[in-house]
């Protein structure tokens, strides 16, 4: 039997949610009152399968309706950091010792072993299956683009975009060592690659002597393809890491047309107050976005035998949003070597990004972070992120009235409503992938 969550949805192509408590941040009615939590309780008209109306809490009385009893309801999930073509690989190439390069080591092996077009494209079905059950409805994927990879990965990708389509959009970046970029061959078959998919460039950076030289190019480079960027910047905490500051002063110098997205930013975190500061005022001018992932550098960072970490990986959220900088946070990696974890699940992403960060109290504003943030970031805030009228009803409901309940609990029961019916949630078994990576 089908595992529709807590919700009976009417079999209508009209009908109410009535008494829904949305995020307000999350709610395209501006004339909806949020309570102190910054709550609104509203009934949501749906028909056709579209949010035909936003009105007060008891407000449409006609026709079949559900009556979530003040049970939340969101929108849709983003998660715009993700890493599918690595995911559930950790039974057959686990991380000996947990460390980044421990990581680096493992998937570098695993990928010149195994990663064939019939193996990425079973593990990115596997994980856009759990993803789509959890209620995410947008997902950006970075690819491992090393030379052979990029031509299998990325036509796999184009597939899978295609077979997903109405269900999950889907964006991609490249990922290679930003050394790689010295390579004019390679980098023209790469941007080539990416723009004939649609694509986005990026690469990961770090401390290489010609460093603002690569960034450089790959922003003159990305801009006369109109192609935006997405970085992987300085995973870790050596505060002589600062490859964002790089890139926000590249960015500035060359007057680069396109989006910017950094990811990680770790060392940040542990850089002089001072030279903190000032960086993000340069990324702030450079208007550069910025994503979190907190589960995964939490697991990574800071890791030494026998010893307790002593911080908890993630960058400057809170003192990034001072600055008025774009923020998301998102899932990142999925049971490989660099997170031996996770499934998709943007919900729990969100429950610990508010225990890993404190971005709690109140935590309403904090959930744009997994929704309306990211949609912006990606250029997708016309149609994901926000419940609205006129928005197609992709929604997720839950039965937690408040935050302390919704964060409590995994919301397991949770119902996923997409154009305006209800989905099957019964999430992929891993003993699916056991003639790939082998039983747990």
């Amino acid at each position: 039997m089908a595992d529709t969550g807590f919700a009976t949805i009417p079999d209508a192509p009209r009908y109410v949610i009535a008494n829904a408590t949305v995020p307000g941040v999350l709610l395209g009615d501006p004339e909806a009152e949020p309570d102190a939590e910054g709550l609104c309780t509203v009934d949501l008209g749906i028909m056709d399968g579209r949010v035909a109306v936003i009105a007060p809490a008891g407000a449409l009385t006609e026709g079949p309706r559900l009556d979530l009893d003040r049970g939340m309801a969101w929108p849709a999930f983003v998660d715009m950091h993700t890493h599918l073509d690595k995911g559930h690989i950790w039974p057959r190439r686990p991380n000996p010792d947990g460390t980044f390069m421990g990581a680096l080591a493992a998937v570098g092996a695993d990928r010149a072993a195994n990663w064939s077009a019939a193996d990425v494209r079973r593990r990115m079905e596997f994980g856009l299956r759990a993803a789509y059950a959890h209620g995410t409805g947008l997902i950006r994927t970075h690819l491992d683009s090393a030379a052979p990879q990029h031509r299998i990965s990325w036509p796999v990708f184009a597939e899978m975009r295609e077979r997903w389509a109405g269900r999950i959009e889907l964006q991609a970046v490249s990922i290679v060592g930003i050394e790689e970029i010295r390579n004019e061959a390679y980098l023209d078959d790469l941007i080539t690659t990416v723009t004939e998919h649609g694509g986005v460039l990026g690469a990961v950076t770090y401390a290489v002597p010609d460093l603002e030289h690569l960034v450089e190019t790959m922003m003159h480079r990305a801009a006369n393809r109109g192609l935006d960027l997405d970085f992987h910047v300085d995973e870790t905490g050596d505060p002589a890491a600062h490859s964002l500051r790089v890139i926000a002063d590249t960015a500035l110098r060359t007057g680069f047309p396109g989006r910017i997205v950094a990811g990680h930013c770790c060392s940040l975190a542990m850089q002089p107050a001072a030279e903190a500061e000032a960086t993000m005022e340069r990324v702030a001018e450079a208007e550069i976005a910025v994503v979190s992932l907190p589960m995964c550098n939490m697991y990574l960072q800071d890791r030494h035998a026998g010893r307790t970490p002593r911080w908890r990986g993630v960058t400057l959220i809170h003192e990034l949003m001072a600055h008025d900088v774009p923020v998301a946070v998102a899932s990142d990696n999925t049971r490989d070597p660099f997170y031996a974890y996770g499934d998709l699940d943007m919900l729990e992403v969100f429950r610990e990004a508010v225990r890993i960060i404190h971005l709690d109290h109140p935590v309403s504003s904090w959930a744009s972070l997994v929704a309306r943030a990211p949609a912006a970031i990606v250029g997708r805030d016309g149609d994901h992120g926000v419940i609205g009228e006129g928005r197609t009803a992709d929604l997720v409901l839950f039965r937690a009235r408040s935050w302390t309940e919704l964060l409590s609990r995994p919301q397991s029961d949770r119902t996923v409503i997409r154009g305006g019916k209800a989905i099957d949630r019964t999430l992929p078994d891993y003993r699916e992938l056991d003639d790939v990576v082998g039983a747990g």
